[in-house]
């Protein structure tokens, strides 16, 4: 098992916590987090983009001129595609981009991604993240202590509407809990805090 400082709000070391190999310690699956963050990506998708065919655009029911003799390309509507405020030919139609993983590989996936941050000295274990008020400012104190000033990821084990609502505003962290992690979101931050009692949550779900 690795070793790793637990930190408090001010940024100071409080104590040490051993770390799951199996969680924490594994090598990193690159393949694995590849199919995840694409299935990620591609389920964020609503595919409701669509366009108008010849056959749906109102108008150009009748020819717009004789097939023959007047020195005119023959045509035969002016909804066609080459005409403008025509039809769209072979554009998008509502379509489901949904993708489907694996369980295994999901799992991998993530314990992966998990100890990829640790190896890159990126997570923080943070003591309890707390907060008696509605106050901005003591996050944002929190992450500069910790060295956390850009892109963040904040792990709670629970729902702390306090904690919530002063992180909200932050730009570029991001809040989750410990059963609604996915890859991308762990991968796509510079710094990912995690509650000592998430930490514990996470290694009983995926050890």
């Amino acid at each position: 098992m690795s070793k790793i400082s637990v930190f408090d709000m001010a940024g100071k070391a409080v104590s040490e916590i051993e770390l799951s190999e199996a969680v924490f310690g594994i090598e990193p699956n690159v393949a694995a987090m590849h199919q995840a963050v694409v299935t990620y990506l591609a389920n964020q998708r609503q595919g409701t983009q669509s366009t108008l065919t010849r056959s749906e655009v109102s108008g150009g029911g009748r020819k717009p001129w004789r097939q023959k003799g007047t020195g005119h390309a023959r045509q035969g509507s002016i909804r066609a595609p080459q005409w403008t405020h025509g039809g769209i030919a072979l554009g998008p139609k509502p379509r489901s981009y949904h993708l489907g993983l694996n369980k295994k590989v999901k799992r991998l996936a993530l314990k992966s991604a998990f100890s990829s941050k640790v190896l890159e000295n990126s997570m923080i274990v943070v003591d309890k993240i707390e907060t008696a008020e509605y106050k901005t400012k003591t996050m944002v104190n929190m992450l500069k202590a910790l060295g956390a000033e850009k892109k963040a990821l904040i792990v709670l084990n629970s729902a702390d509407e306090k904690v919530l609502g002063s992180l909200r505003n932050i730009p570029g962290v991001k809040t989750a809990y410990a059963n609604t992690l996915n890859v991308y979101d762990v991968l796509n931050c510079d710094k990912f805090i995690v509650a000592k009692d998430a930490v514990a949550t996470l290694e009983e779900v995926y050890a």
